[in-house]
């Protein structure tokens, strides 16, 4: 028996078994609710506290992030969706059909994040339209990054209930 076969009978590779995509799932929900439209929430806390020149940091920072997101969208967001749409039938073609559990997890881990990336397009616009103000940016932002972490819960819920339901049905031996 070689290495490899031996660390595969040790460690348990499926998906929903394997507590690295546990600590993957959190961290990618930690990362994306802190970092609301790529601005961390501790500058906008440390703004609305401070006001000054890290008001004037977050208001740049937010005009910068926001015309980048709306950029992308113009120019190239209809080959994007294309192509998301793409990966995430052929993901959710072999997990939930065919039942490959990678491709399962995969689709369970990113395609939230889809929600989310909707909600950032959805809050640059109307930060475009608005007022430039500290307050207005804040509530903006604020509600953007509530609703990111509903989403976020609700996805943890749902991957959770299926990787439980993944893991009492395949049994503890395989």
């Amino acid at each position: 028996m070689d290495i490899s076969s031996t660390l595969f009978e040790i460690i348990d590779m499926r998906s929903f078994s394997n507590l690295w995509y546990w600590i993957a799932l959190a961290v990618l929900w930690s990362s994306v609710s802190h970092w609301t439209m790529g601005v961390p929430h501790d500058l906008l806390v440390r703004a609305r506290r401070v006001r000054g020149q890290t008001e004037q940091d977050l208001l740049d920072i937010v005009r910068i992030n926001g015309n980048r997101v709306l950029y992308i969208v113009d120019v190239s967001g209809l080959a994007l969706l294309g192509l998301v749409c793409f990966v995430f039938t052929g993901l959710g073609t072999l997990g939930f059909y065919y039942g490959v559990e990678f491709a399962q997890a995969v689709f369970l881990l990113l395609f939230p994040v889809c929600f989310v990336v909707l909600l950032h397009i959805r809050a640059a616009r109307k930060l475009r339209a608005g007022e430039k103000t500290l307050e207005f940016v804040s509530k903006v932002l604020t509600r953007c990054r509530i609703y990111t972490q509903i989403i976020g819960m609700i996805s943890i819920l749902i991957t959770s209930l299926w990787g439980m339901y993944q893991n009492f049905s395949i049994g503890v031996l395989g």
